[in-house]
Parts: structure tokens; C-alpha cells; sequence
């Protein structure tokens, strides 16, 4: 026989096709949520448009670590509950297919996904985290050419304040120039101009030069009259800020790759603190991963609806389920670093507790007879869809007969009709 049949290619259409959507969809939702956010940082900072899209890339490991899990587990649940509904299911089995055997595709899928996983977590996410750091702490500093901020003052080396009242083409053309310069002898220059640009010192290149053009000078010094001078032209030396340069990596846990903290975990040398730190993040790179092995066997439970049903309460479920347990991981660690539990337990023990449910409710779909893994959630919402319906049939009666369907008085007479 052979290993992959046209049979398990139609399985393979079937689970790819919602995967890659499911994996776009929420990808896209979570980058669009920090997309707006971004722009108001980046906005409110005075940086570069660009910045943004470059700062999200680096986003992308990061929301990939839960996409890439419920796209796969989505996948495979709604192509087995698409074959549920259709009877093809029925037929499969009838034929001597077991549930273990209809798994082989999804399961050769999910040894690719959990690798791909794998490499998130333990490689591209802490190096991705590191460089969104660097950018966002380049873009506070102004290393990344943040303009100064129209209509505001700006404060540049303590002794001179800025403030442009319009700016023009992309920053290049700057209107309604005011400057005070102060130095250390008391002396103050208030500076006004029409306009002016910036232009770099061919001689030092910490200055730069702010050119301006028809303006006034009012001299003041200490103990002598003002001198107001008026110029066409003023080249007005700045000195540039001293940009420290950003952190090397390794500054939280959450940035070393999966060998280094594999290391730094079970190093001696390292203070307890820090090392329990590293100890409880591997742990819970590795449940991540390690949880994925279980996604295969909890979507098919909860994709086999009741029969002569098509509730699609067990795709609620899953997603509520794959959620919940990722913020239980979060949780673990966040506990597990402070040294409150020990980190093993404190992210095995709950992946213990999922396998072991997880288990038994492909047990109760694959080996019991008529067996449902959620049966009585969908009894129980079964019932509450035709309490619903039926009131909302009772009201379109009530509408119907021209009465108010909220007067107690309207619904009485109705009920004694």
C-alpha cells in the first residue's frame, strides 16, 4: 500500500487551505493592532514613517509563536468537522479508516509546523525582540533623524531652544524660525527668521548648520543695552547630542536564543535569580513547542459534531481552550521567575493537566461508541439555541398581531389569545 493515498492527498487540500488562511487572519489582526499603536508612538516622537513597517517585521516572530499554532490546529479541525457534516467521515470509517490512521497527513503537517515553531521561539523571536528594542530606543534618542517637532520647543544641548511654526517640503524647507541661544557668559541671542534649512558641517561632523534667511538678531548681554542686528543670511552652528549607543543583548532572558539559555539556565556561576529566570523561560519555550504534538487529537475531538447536528461550538471551544492555555503559560513563567514555584512544575504541570484532557476526549470521539467530547456543552447549548429561537418566533408573533412585544399588558393578551 502506499504510504500517502489520493485519499489522504484530499485530506491534506482540506486542512492546508483554512490553516494558511487562519495563520494570515490572525497574524494580520495582531500586526494591525500594533500597527496603530505604532504610528502613534512613532507620530508622537517626530520619527520617520518607515520606521513603523521595519519596527513590525520584527513583530512578526513574535505574534507567529500563537498564530502558527491555532492556524494549524484550525486547520485540521475544520477540515475534519467539513468531512463530519458531509457524511464522507461515515463513509471512511465504514471503509476501516480509524481516526489514528486518518491522522497521518495532518500529523506530517504538524511535524513541519512544530519545527517551524521550534525555530520562532528558540531563534527568531529573541533576536527579532532584541532589534525591535534597538529601533525603538534609536527612535526615542533621535538616532534615527526624528524631526524636531513643528509648533513646539525643542530644547537642543540645554543653552538653545528651537521653534518652527511650519515645515515644508519633507522637512528640507522650515518657516517661521524663532532660536534663543544662551552661553556660559550670560550672553543670550533671541534669533527670528522667515525661513532656513539645515545643512551639514563639512568640518565637524557632530555640527550642523542652520541656515536662515532674512531674519533679525536681538543681542543681549549682561549689564549692556540690547543690539538688534538684521541679516539676510546667518549660518547658526548646533552642536549634535551625544547618542549613547544601545545595550548588547542578553538584557532579559527573553532575548537569548535556546542554547544560550540552555547554558546560562544550569550555570552555576550565574546569580540564583538570574539563572531561575533563564530556567523558567526555556521551559516555557519548550512546552510551547512541545504542546503542538497534542493540537492534531484535540481538533479532531472537538470537530465531530452530534449527529443530524452542525454546531460549531467545539470551534469556539478549541479557540478559547489554545488561547486560555497560552496566557496559563504566561502566567507560569511570570510566577516561576520570581521564584515562587519551581519552573518545571510550574509549566509542566499545567501542560500535564491539558495533555491528560486533551487524551481523554479523543478517547471518548475515536474508541467510544456514539461518544461526543464535549456532549454535554452541546446539549446544554442546544437547548439554550431553541429557547432563543423560540422567543424570537414568539416576538415576530407578537409584532405580527400589532402588539408592543416589551408592554407586559400586550404579551398577557397575547399569551390569552
Amino acid at each position: 500500500m502506499k504510504f500517502i493515498t489520493a485519499l489522504d492527498r484530499y485530506i491534506l487540500r482540506l486542512v492546508l487551505v483554512p490553516m494558511f488562511a487562519v495563520f494570515l487572519i490572525a497574524a494580520s489582526l495582531l500586526l494591525l493592532d500594533k500597527m496603530l499603536r505604532l504610528f502613534e508612538f512613532v507620530s508622537t516622537e517626530g520619527g520617520p514613517v518607515g520606521i513603523v513597517f521595519r519596527m513590525l517585521i520584527n513583530m512578526i516572530p513574535e505574534y507567529a509563536g500563537l498564530a502558527v499554532p491555532l492556524g494549524l490546529m484550525l486547520g485540521i479541525l475544520l477540515a475534519f468537522r467539513k468531512l463530519a457534516t458531509s457524511s464522507e467521515l461515515d463513509v471512511m470509517r465504514a471503509v476501516g479508516w480509524s481516526y489514528v490512521r486518518l491522522l497521518r497527513v495532518p500529523y506530517l503537517i504538524t511535524l513541519v509546523m512544530i519545527g517551524l515553531n521550534f525555530a520562532i521561539v528558540g531563534y527568531l523571536q529573541p533576536l527579532s525582540r532584541y532589534a525591535y528594542e534597538a529601533q525603538e530606543f534609536e527612535l526615542r534618542s533621535g538616532a534615527l533623524g526624528a524631526s524636531i517637532k513643528v509648533g513646539e520647543f525643542t530644547t537642543l544641548k540645554d543653552r538653545m531652544a528651537l521653534r518652527i511654526e511650519a515645515s515644508e517640503d519633507e522637512g528640507r524647507r522650515l518657516l517661521g524660525i524663532f532660536a534663543r541661544v544662551a552661553d556660559s557668559k550670560g550672553q543670550v541671542l533671541s534669533i527670528s527668521a522667515r525661513e532656513g534649512q539645515f545643512l551639514a558641517s563639512e568640518e565637524n561632523r557632530n555640527t550642523i548648520v542652520l541656515r536662515l534667511l532674512d531674519g533679525t538678531i536681538v543681542q543681549d548681554n549682561p549689564g549692556q543695552e540690547p543690539r538688534v542686528l538684521s541679516f539676510s543670511q546667518h549660518d547658526l552652528p548646533i552642536d549634535l547630542p551625544a547618542i549613547e549607543r544601545f545595550r548588547a543583548r542578553g538584557d532579559e532572558a527573553r532575548e537569548y536564543v535556546l542554547p544560550e539559555l540552555l547554558k546560562l539556565g544550569w550555570d552555576q556561576g550565574v546569580p540564583e535569580a538570574v539563572r531561575t529566570g533563564n530556567q523558567a523561560n526555556f521551559n516555557y519555550r519548550m512546552v510551547e513547542v512541545v504542546m503542538m504534538f497534542l493540537l492534531p487529537l484535540l481538533a479532531v475531538a472537538l470537530a465531530i459534531p452530534p449527529k443530524r447536528s452542525t454546531s460549531a461550538l467545539g470551534v469556539f471551544v478549541s479557540i478559547i481552550l489554545v488561547v486560555a492555555y497560552h496566557k496559563v503559560n504566561q502566567y507560569g513563567q511570570s510566577i516561576a521567575e520570581l521564584g515562587r514555584l519551581d519552573p518545571f512544575l510550574a509549566l509542566w504541570g499545567p501542560f500535564a493537566l491539558f495533555a491528560a484532557l486533551i487524551l481523554w476526549m479523543f478517547y471518548r470521539v475515536a474508541y467510544v461508541p456514539g461518544g461526543q467530547a464535549i456532549g454535554a456543552l452541546e446539549a446544554a447549548y442546544a437547548k439554550v439555541g431553541k429557547r432563543v429561537k423560540k422567543l424570537l418566533k414568539r416576538r415576530e408573533h407578537v409584532r405580527g398581531a400589532g402588539l408592543d412585544p416589551d408592554s407586559d399588558q400586550d404579551e398577557a393578551a397575547y399569551g390569552a389569545a
